[in-house]
């Protein structure tokens, strides 16, 4: 399994519409894809306008390729696009350890 983190910066005063927007997105658009296995949203407690986006793939091409080259990934950025401040830093991740 692989672990995509975004890392996203929203314009301030924008973060109660991105809330309801990230959620959209996600299960609207990006819970269809292949290899889509799950997700999560963390946002910024000292930096409110700062959100970490977790989302778990089968693999590593589920999301570059089979998401990002598909049409439903222009749906996914007209969703949530236009509240980025900057584009997202993204990268992936495979589990290494992990407690009981």
């Amino acid at each position: 399994m692989i672990l995509e983190l975004a890392d996203i910066r929203v314009h301030s005063g924008k973060q109660a519409e991105f809330d309801v927007a990230i959620k959209r997105g996600v299960e609207t658009v990006i819970s269809k894809a292949k290899g889509f296995r799950g997700y999560k949203v963390n946002k910024g407690v000292e930096s409110p306008e700062r959100y970490i986006l977790m989302i778990f793939w089968d693999t590593i091409e589920n999301h570059t390729v089979d998401f990002r080259q598909s049409p439903a990934f222009q749906d996914w950025r007209a969703i949530v696009g236009p509240y980025f401040a900057a584009p997202p830093a993204v990268e992936h991740y495979m589990l290494h350890a992990k407690s009981a």
